[in-house]
């Protein structure tokens, strides 16, 4: 499966600022890129690329005042199966754990790990530790949050989701890897594209957000959101939660004015016949 993948985002700048933009597919999945995937900029702007501590590409640039244009359009080679699900995967005892790791059951700014310990037992203590106790993490969350992007709030925390019930997908992840945290289960946030493939159509696109956990020596993907496996997830950036890859960050100020995402699986070119021509 190939999947093709934009965006373009635009802002107007009212004085000189630096930006840091996440937007580029993660280094992982480099190998499966069939085009350049390279931020374009208008007024086209001097780049630095760079690795983060968390493994992600990060461009950085000066934005100069007036209009900004962010966009990019790339392909990437798909397997076109959905999200793996191993129900014998088991959880990692801290001791055992690589140094890494540990940072990812530590409190982070979005997910206030200490405040839920003894929720997080009441609900999931008794619970066979493993791959279903993160699903019932999942279900819980998925079935007790509602979804409404009126309700969205860049301060809004793993407590002030859990205590409101209601968000936004990155809501949702932040208050289930809170959860596995407090019950010593390494997980990180996730950000990423992720289309309609397999699925009812949902408009317009956006960048989502899931969450990867830490079981049997790996990573695993998990979606409290949409809680499902689902085809087509194209990674950019891993973190302790969304503060750490947001999509873009100024240094000063920056006022959104246009957002368009776009992934969508393109169609492939069929197979060349092959025909013989005989004579009598």
């Amino acid at each position: 499966m190939l999947i093709r993948l934009a965006y373009d985002i635009q802002f107007d700048i009212p004085a000189p600022v630096a930006m840091v933009a996440l937007l580029n597919v993660h280094p992982s999945r480099a190998h499966d890129l069939l085009e350049p995937d390279e931020l374009q900029t208008e007024p086209q702007l001097p780049i630095t690329h760079y690795i983060d501590s968390f493994g992600n590409r990060c461009a950085r640039f000066i934005a100069p005042p007036g209009h900004l244009r962010l966009s990019s359009t790339s392909l990437i080679r798909e397997s076109g199966l959905p999200d793996d699900v191993n129900w014998s995967a088991r959880e990692n005892t801290v001791g055992d754990l690589p140094n890494e790791i540990l940072c990812y059951l530590l409190n982070s700014r979005y997910c206030e790990v200490d405040r839920f310990s003894s929720i997080a037992f009441e609900l999931f203590g008794q619970i066979e530790p493993g791959w279903g106790r993160v699903q019932a993490i999942c279900n819980w969350v998925h079935n007790k949050v509602a979804f409404n992007y009126q309700h969205a709030r860049p301060t809004k925390t793993a407590l002030d989701v859990y205590t409101e019930r209601v968000g936004v997908c990155r809501d949702f992840q932040h208050l289930a890897i809170t959860f596995c945290r407090a019950l010593n289960i390494p997980a990180r946030y996730a950000t990423g594209y992720l289309g309609d493939i397999g699925v009812p159509v949902v408009l317009p696109m956006d960048f989502s957000a899931w969450f990867e956990v830490y079981l049997d020596d790996r990573w695993w993907t998990f979606d409290a959101r949409n809680n499902q496996p689902r085809i087509g997830r194209i990674l950019m950036a891993t973190g302790r939660d969304a503060s750490d890859v947001a999509m873009t960050t100024s240094f000063g100020r920056a006022d959104l004015r246009y957002f368009f995402v776009v992934t969508e699986e393109e169609p492939t070119a069929p197979a060349p016949q092959v025909v013989s021509i005989t004579g009598d």
